[in-house]
């Protein structure tokens, strides 16, 4: 690299950019409205912050309320970081008519300097990114938009389990949603061994921790599960190398890989992951900066069979087809 790209700090670690546009949906009236048709979801599906943001659109039925529009897991080679509408007739958003992501955040904030991040909520008749805080945008689904939930959809974010799951959630973001960026953008050795350290600790962790029950709550799938099977399914496809997070391949964890087949093969998590995108945007485009040079060469595996072999995870709960609350 010329030039240090800005979210590198002076000892060498990744800090993660803030989300500028955060004003939340609701029903007061410094929230945004909630209403069947007015948002588009942009997401790519190489992204697991904007993946888990689908993942629970779909299992929730949000499908027929917020539209989804999708930008290309290949960056575009321009001056800038961006993501293209290329994988659209025309390259350009059928619904927002833009061919960049950075246009959209542009509309919203003509001083906006930021990476133009997913997922974003835009809305459609003003072509504006009203909220990009993937922090909060599961909760979000999960509870203000429920009048638009599908019949007997299933609660992700049951109340007597919120303060549990808002703190290991906090816990998965920074160690480990959060942690393998901080290893594979990390530009000194002391902040990489650091964040190496942490990420492999907290998944010794939860290997222990998902040894005894079936999923990171309990009995049942969770908002917590959500956010972490985002990371754990780009692992061993991405991660492992593009980000030297090579201390074990999660295949390799008896319990997590386990875990992980029993959330890909649940509806909303294995029919919403693409491997062939995950694969390119980390191998071939993954970066930071414009100035940094992009390799060619599209790693063949691993082979994406064995997420369909048996996990037998249902023995830890006695519960063969009830994977939610409701």
């Amino acid at each position: 690299m010329t030039k240090k790209p800005a979210e590198i700090s002076k000892d060498g670690s990744f800090k993660r950019q803030t989300n500028q546009f955060t004003t939340p949906f609701g029903n007061n009236s410094n929230e945004l409205p909630i209403e069947a048709g007015r948002y588009r979801l942009i997401w790519s599906a190489a992204c697991p912050w904007a993946h888990r943001a689908v993942i629970v659109r779909r299992i929730l039925g949000l499908e027929d309320a917020i539209s989804l529009g999708t930008v290309s897991p290949t960056r575009p080679r321009l001056d800038r970081v961006d993501w293209e509408f290329s994988l659209d007739s025309e390259g350009v958003d059928p619904v927002l008519g833009a061919q960049y992501m950075s246009e959209l955040y542009q509309n919203t904030d003509s001083d906006y300097s930021g990476r133009p991040t997913v997922p974003a909520m835009v809305e459609v008749e003003s072509k504006k990114v009203v909220n990009n805080d993937y922090f909060t945008l599961t909760n979000s689904f999960e509870t203000v938009w429920k009048p638009h939930h599908k019949k007997e959809a299933p609660d992700l974010y049951p109340e007597h389990l919120r303060e549990d799951i808002d703190s290991l959630n906090e816990v998965i973001f920074h160690e480990i949603n959060n942690g393998v960026y901080k290893c594979g953008f990390a530009r000194s050795q002391e902040s990489y061994e650091t964040a190496y350290e942490t990420l492999f600790a907290r998944l010794d962790d939860f290997e222990q921790r998902l040894s005894t029950q079936r999923f990171l709550h309990g009995d049942f799938i969770t908002d917590s599960d959500v956010r972490l099977y985002s990371t754990l399914v780009r692992f061993d496809a991405a991660y492992y190398t593009a980000f030297n997070t090579n201390r074990n391949l999660i295949r390799e964890y008896e319990h997590m890989w386990g875990y992980v087949r029993d959330l890909y093969q649940t509806a909303g998590f294995g029919d919403t992951t693409d491997f062939d995108a995950i694969k390119r945007h980390y191998h071939l485009s993954i970066t930071i900066s414009p100035d940094k040079a992009e390799p060619t060469i599209l790693p063949k595996g691993p082979d994406v069979a064995v997420w369909d072999s048996a996990h037998h995870r249902e023995e830890l709960s006695g519960k063969k087809e009830m994977f939610f609350y409701s």
